[in-house]
């Protein structure tokens, strides 16, 4: 016999807390000189992404002890518990070490292997985004829903590049490329979380990314979908976790942005 699992008690006030608390702890160090780390020639940590992790996985295993963590600066757990939370706690780490205020905190919380919740927080708008599987999406508590833009030419939208551009050829700027001459306009912000969560909110049309990682996506990929978007691969098959590679719309452009993707001959073979 299978037995669901519900959500744990007032996990959706929790989550919406602990994303607002590491925001504000990373707002008030923004103006501050940043011990910068390099994890590859351009992927950058700092001390405030480390601070703004260790306040969240501490809130975390005091509120829910047995629960598993997937985190993008410490190691993995595994406890088997059913519950994983899913944390990026700064999305947008070059901006934040550069002090240019576009950057968010990223939780979701996955209940066998479903993500159910998720939350991203703009701290420097005080914009809270949040999601319940089946619950619709929320800004500020207010409902959100995807804007009614059908046609690619009259879109906006957003991307993102990976941190090997400088050395892989499957870098995205193909796919750049040809969407923005598709488009009304593409924009490169610096955070894939707060990307998502603005397609959600109708201010992009559409968002794509090569080599993301779940943390990147969690939440945000909720969002999309609870707001009554369409969120796949960019061949159009289904997304998950551990898709490289991700295109999310208000679902009315996506046939069409998988047209402009599908037919761009790829730098690098396999990309799609």
């Amino acid at each position: 016999m299978v037995v669901k699992m519900e959500l744990p008690e007032r996990a959706r006030s929790f989550i919406e807390a602990i994303a607002q608390e590491a925001g504000t702890l990373l707002r008030s160090r923004l103006s501050l000189c940043h011990t910068v780390e390099y994890k590859g020639e351009i992927n950058l940590v700092t001390e405030a992404d480390r601070m703004a992790e260790q306040l969240i996985v501490a809130r975390i295993l005091q509120a829910y002890p047995g629960h598993d963590i997937l985190a993008e600066e410490s190691p993995a757990t595994a406890n088997g518990s059913g519950y994983r939370w899913i944390i990026d706690p700064l999305d947008g780490t070059t901006n934040y070490a550069h002090g240019f205020p576009v950057f968010s905190v990223s939780i979701a919380l996955e209940v066998e292997g479903a993500i159910q919740l998720g939350a991203v927080y703009h701290p420097m708008l005080n914009e809270l985004f949040t999601a319940e599987r089946g619950k619709g999406a929320f800004l500020n508590g207010q409902r959100l829903s995807v804007s009614p833009t059908a046609d690619l030419g009259r879109s906006l939208l957003a991307t993102g590049f990976p941190y090997d551009l400088r050395r892989d050829r499957n870098n995205n700027i193909n796919y750049f490329e040809a969407l923005a001459l598709s488009s009304q306009a593409v924009r490169r912000a610096g955070s894939a979380a707060l990307d998502l969560a603005y397609v959600a909110a109708g201010r992009f049309d559409g968002f794509w990314e090569l080599k993301l990682m779940p943390w990147d996506t969690a939440a945000g990929w909720l969002l999309v979908e609870e707001a009554g978007g369409r969120v796949t691969d960019l061949t159009g098959g289904p997304y998950h976790l551990r898709s490289p590679h991700l295109l999310a719309s208000n679902g009315l452009i996506h046939e069409a942005m998988l047209r402009r993707l599908t037919a761009t001959d790829p730098l690098y073979q396999g990309v799609l």
